[in-house]
């Protein structure tokens, strides 16, 4: 090691192995400490941190079976399980060796040993020390990512027959492996009904990752999903971990599928079928271990069809198929959906406890909700922050109002608002609307990608 690091622990009956190793250690390592008693090994790695330990086989004159150091290597272990032990050994047969590495301890260094093979052994221990703490720490954070990012922030809220029927089905997927396709129009809950999936899975404790097909760009969709290495194009200025190798372990949800073209399907198929993936600029393949759950707005007519949608991919996907109907055709959700919405956004914007009149549940219940439940939360969300009183109008919801109507007035009145980001807002919410928020259509007429299009609704909360 060129720079100073790594803080070592001997233990040895043997002055001479002690002054020796500290003498030749000390000029790579961070600290070295050495210990003739190994009853003191208790209180020295509790009062420091060594990343690894050098421990003698025998302790006291004529002992020389290897049980003494069978037993302390335990007992370091027990009490750190991370510790990297490198075992001194003066008599021990090969069969000690042996049995000592199957014991736990890293490696050994012979009496009388080589300063070079000394040095590098210990090298080698402290690096292996920090790659085991590095690895606990990121599994920490995975454990406490995948906790965080099974659930949303939304909640299924739901009494009707049609979303029991589903949420079945979701209950027996559940603790399966098998890949699920979820099919639904824009609104209806479907990444909510993947989380679900992931929540009531074997794999809850492991991340869950979202990745939205539509706004990722054909040109970087390996990269974004099997990852890159460093100098694979302009631009790959280090190695990047791909959405597969991500999600390792855990549940992989790949939204809008349906609407990759023929040629990016079959990379995906690919992935799916050896569940290995190929890193752009990399000739090495990855093993994955992922449950794939996707989703998609398109129609189940539209993708049995092979010149839209690869057969064979979608037998990959559809192990089961689950189909969420939208609001109109379960209106015993809608009053439910809003209440728990009038509930939540009263306490986030410090507003007075709401209800509904009766005009406005009626308005509600009646009303189609193009854009599903998404609509229906934004125009829950909008009547909470402008009502005046406690109790929310027909007027409120605005629900004959372009902003919340698809079908636009023939007449455009100049706007009173004239805030750049306002109108742009405004502009986007509107469109949204107008084609049942059908991300496709709706970039298509303002104009923008899809990708932009998503950027901007993040922007605007949308």
């Amino acid at each position: 090691m060129s720079d100073k690091t790594g803080n070592i622990l001997i233990v040895d009956d043997d002055e001479d192995i002690l002054t020796a190793g500290r003498l030749l250690l000390r000029r790579s390592c961070s600290e070295v400490i050495t210990c003739r008693n190994p009853r003191d090994i208790p209180q020295l790695l509790d009062e420091h941190d060594f990343d690894a330990v050098l421990l003698d086989m025998n302790f006291g004159p004529g002992e020389s079976s290897g049980q003494q150091g069978f037993d302390w290597l335990a007992r370091i272990l027990e009490i750190d399980p991370h510790m990297v032990v490198v075992m001194i050994t003066a008599h021990g047969s090969v069969d000690t060796v042996v049995e000592a590495m199957k014991r736990g301890a890293t490696d050994f260094v012979a009496k009388p040993w080589q300063n070079e093979k000394v040095v590098a052994t210990i090298s080698a221990a402290v690096e292996l020390h920090r790659s085991r703490i590095e690895t606990e720490t990121l599994r920490g954070a995975n454990r406490v990512l995948a906790g965080a990012t099974a659930t949303s922030g939304f909640t299924i809220v739901s009494e009707s027959v049609e979303m029991q029927n589903v949420l079945s089905l979701v209950d027996r997927s559940a603790p399966t492996d098998a890949n699920v396709l979820i099919l639904g129009e824009n609104g209806t809950g479907k990444e909510l009904i993947a989380r679900e999936l992931h929540r009531k899975s074997a794999r809850a404790e492991e991340v869950f990752l979202a990745v939205d097909l539509g706004s990722i760009s054909e040109s970087l969709f390996e990269s974004e999903l099997f990852g890159h290495k460093k100098g694979a194009f302009t631009g790959a200025n280090s190695d990047r971990l791909g959405r597969f190798q991500a999600a390792n372990g855990g549940t992989l949800f790949l939204d809008e599928v349906g609407n990759l073209p023929l040629y990016l399907q079959a990379k995906l198929l690919s992935a799916l079928e050896q569940r290995k993936v190929t890193p752009v600029g990399s000739d090495k393949s990855q093993a994955i271990d992922v449950r794939v759950v996707s989703a998609t707005n398109v129609s189940a007519d539209v993708l049995r069809n092979p010149e839209r949608f690869r057969p064979d991919l979608l037998f990959r996907l559809n192990t089961v198929e689950i189909t969420i109907p939208p609001l109109r055709e379960r209106r015993d959700d809608i009053l439910p959906i809003a209440n728990h919405y009038v509930e939540i956004y009263s306490r986030k914007y410090g507003k007075k406890a709401r209800i509904f009149s009766r005009a406005a549940e009626e308005a509600i219940i009646d009303y189609d909700w193009p854009g599903n439940v998404r609509a229906l939360r934004h125009a829950v969300e909008r009547a909470v922050i402008l009502a005046d009183g406690s109790i929310l109008t027909p007027g409120d919801l605005q629900l004959d109002d372009d902003a919340a109507n698809p079908i636009a007035s023939a007449a455009t009145p100049i706007p009173t608002v004239l805030n750049l980001d306002q109108m742009e807002r405004d502009a986007i919410s509107k469109a949204l609307l107008k084609h049942g928020f059908n991300i496709s259509r709706t970039a298509k007429e303002l104009g923008l990608t899809r990708a932009s299009l998503y950027r901007r609704m993040e922007k605007h909360g949308l």
